[in-house]
């Protein structure tokens, strides 16, 4: 198993906005080959930086998916959100290979 986390730190008063967001997702990720299963987590301690848990079956259809077109389309989409703050977020991404369950 392959994991992809995305952790952003949001402005506080924009936690819930950005929650929902994720709740109203396109989905298209769920159609990957591949794919396992997606998590938005929000870290208790400080509730202002969410994370976006990605898990797939290898690296390499993770990285199918990252060179897709419709990867690019999201982000595409996220690039003209209207709240430019928001949009102007750069994630930190981690990944990890699965080496033990």
């Amino acid at each position: 198993m392959y994991i992809v986390n995305s952790t952003v730190s949001v402005p506080e008063d924009k936690a819930e906005e950005v929650i929902q967001i994720y709740r109203d997702r396109s989905r298209m990720v769920d159609k990957a080959e591949g794919f396992l299963s997606f998590q938005l987590l929000q870290n208790q301690k400080k509730p202002s930086e969410l994370t976006v848990h990605l898990e797939w079956d290898t690296r390499e259809n993770y990285l199918k998916w990252a060179r897709s077109d419709e990867y690019k389309q999201i982000h595409e989409l996220e690039k003209k959100y209207p709240d430019q703050e928001l949009a102007a977020i750069i994630p930190r991404v981690t990944q990890y290979k699965v080496v033990a369950e």
